[in-house]
């Protein structure tokens, strides 16, 4: 957990309005992390900062608490537009900075809204034209609606936050930043939180604070880079026994609240699939699901005591989900940062502790020296491998029969490939060293799957050196034997699925009416169902 200070909020009297302290005290605080009690003081005088804090560090309400605290002076009313701006990274964090916003909010009669991608921007338009007090938004629908809802009052801005900057910087929201700070009025106040301060995000601080800014927890180097409560811990895995090991683990804490990172949303989409169909009930959170779908699995896993949920690291950055037990990392992380956010989900706030499992390849082992350098903390944890589940034969004959978990299959083992090329840290990372035999197997195949002609070249060199003792080609000529009737078979229900989808989709089209749509719809859905086969039960 992040440590308290002995400086109390109540300390605060007479700088802090009444409604304020009343409904943080609601809120169940009393006293402040380091974060907020060197951030609040200044920031209530109208200093700009700039301040660097690990996650779960209390940093939502050190600038809130100001933000809101400044609307106070200025006697903000609808008429007066908008007054305060809080940027985040992705939805999700949106939701959540906007829950809190809320719950400071009670006993004040401020407007607030939120703005983001996948929500209705003409209802969010017709909201802002009513005068919208505190907007909480994500950077591209924000610039959408400075640049074409000439109702959105704005210039009156008293106080712009930007947090998780950094992380804003690397999901490539970099111009849309510089774009809207051209918009926005000069003479505010302006907060810059963020967990790292690299070379981009002091060419944001640059634009953002070009006033000399007050730095705060920037040199702290003497701490651990993650929370304290957090038992961190990895494990040798060759790749073959990757998904043996995570179905064991899985199994064994199915009632605990446990999250498990991938590197890619085909990855979650198949692992959600296969593991809800051998009843072992999951859910999950990537960034190619709809909007509402993303929002009411969020808040059901927030609410839930205990549930697996998987994700992408669209679920990595500031959220605060409470009581997260462990946090696997089943597909390695790019760098030590991104190590470091995902971790951040678990032991968050006062008395909390969690637990930390990253999954590594004996190939992988020197990303611990980089993890030492970034001050983490971790311990090799041993597996009893008599005691694995040896579900193998049951996993390849599942994926083997049933078409949509193949298809899924071959999908999630194509980006998981991919991923693991574009890691950054290429002598930790080196897919040349990558053994795509072991690599498919954790995916139910026996062999690799026919994908490589998609692939780069010098994957496809690395997959002919390791498979060709199973006789598969590289894609150039297939193999010169007959092929398989279950091959044929899913090659015929490929094409007639790939002609339903195009035949459901023109239909849906060109008839545009809703009823018939959702009937249709409908019996799209009853037919995906009948194709599958009864669940294989794999018992441990």
């Amino acid at each position: 957990m992040e440590k308290l200070t002995e400086t109390a909020f109540s300390s605060l009297e007479g700088k802090v309005s009444e409604e304020t302290l009343r409904a943080v005290a609601d809120m169940g605080f009393e006293r402040m992390t380091e974060i907020q009690a060197k951030s609040i003081p200044p920031l209530l005088e109208g200093s700009d900062v700039v301040a660097s804090a690990k996650t779960g560090s209390g940093k939502t309400l050190a600038f809130l608490i100001p933000a809101i605290e400044l609307m106070v002076k200025k006697k903000f009313t609808p008429k007066h537009g908008t007054g305060v701006i809080v940027i985040s990274p992705t939805r999700e964090l949106s939701m959540q900075t906007y829950g809190v916003v809320k719950e400071l909010l009670q006993y004040h009669t401020f407007t607030h809204g939120l703005v983001m991608g996948g929500a209705s921007r003409q209802t969010e338009a017709q909201r802002l034209a009513s005068g919208v007090n505190i907007v909480i938004a994500t950077p591209g629908r924000l610039l959408d609606h400075l640049q074409n809802t000439p109702q959105f009052l704005h210039k009156n801005l008293q106080c712009l936050v930007i947090d998780e900057a950094d992380r804003i910087l690397d999901i490539g929201f970099e111009e849309e930043m510089k774009s809207i700070l051209r918009i926005l009025s000069k003479t505010r106040q302006t907060l810059l939180f963020s967990a790292t301060l690299n070379q981009k995000t002091q060419d944001l601080v640059k634009v953002a604070l070009p006033k000399k800014p007050l730095y705060i927890g920037v040199d702290d180097d003497d701490e651990k880079a993650t929370v304290e409560g957090l038992t961190q811990g990895y494990v040798v895995c060759p790749s073959d026994k990757r998904f043996l090991l995570l179905f064991t683990f899985l199994k064994k804490n199915k009632n605990k609240k446990v999250m498990v990172f991938f590197s890619s949303c085909m990855s979650v989409k198949f692992h959600n699939e296969l593991l809800n169909y051998i009843d072992l009930p999951v859910t999950s959170i990537h960034g190619k699901q709809k909007q509402n779908k993303r929002t009411v699995t969020f808040f059901q896993f927030c609410k839930a005591e205990s549930g697996i949920l998987l994700c992408t690291d669209v679920a990595a950055r500031g959220l605060d989900i409470p009581q997260v037990d462990w946090i696997v990392q089943y597909d390695p992380p790019d760098d030590p940062k991104e190590y470091i956010h995902r971790v951040g989900r678990t032991a968050r706030g006062e008395s909390q502790s969690g637990n930390a499992l990253l999954f590594l390849r004996p190939e992988e082992l020197g990303f611990l020296r980089y993890l030492k350098h970034a001050r983490v903390p971790l311990q090799e944890y041993a597996f009893n491998w008599n005691k694995i589940a040896n579900v193998q034969n049951q996993l390849e004959n599942l994926v083997t029969k049933n078409y949509f978990l193949n298809i899924a299959a071959k999908e999630a083992f194509k980006a998981y490939v991919r991923a693991y090329k574009s890691h950054h840290m290429k002598k930790v990372y080196d897919v040349s060293n990558l053994d795509l035999k072991a690599v498919a197997k954790s995916f139910g195949f026996p062999v690799p799957p026919y994908v490589i002609p998609s692939l780069s070249s010098s994957i496809a060199t690395s997959f002919c050196s390791s498979s060709r003792s199973s006789g598969v080609t590289d894609g150039s000529t297939p193999p010169p034997t007959t092929p398989h009737p279950i091959t044929v078979k899913l090659e015929q229900l490929q094409q007639l699925e790939s002609h339903t989808h195009r035949m459901y989709h023109m239909v849906n089209k060109f008839l545009g009416s809703s009823n018939l749509t959702k009937n249709i719809g409908g019996c799209h859905k009853f037919c995906y169902r009948k194709a599958w086969s009864k669940p294989s039960r794999i018992c441990t």
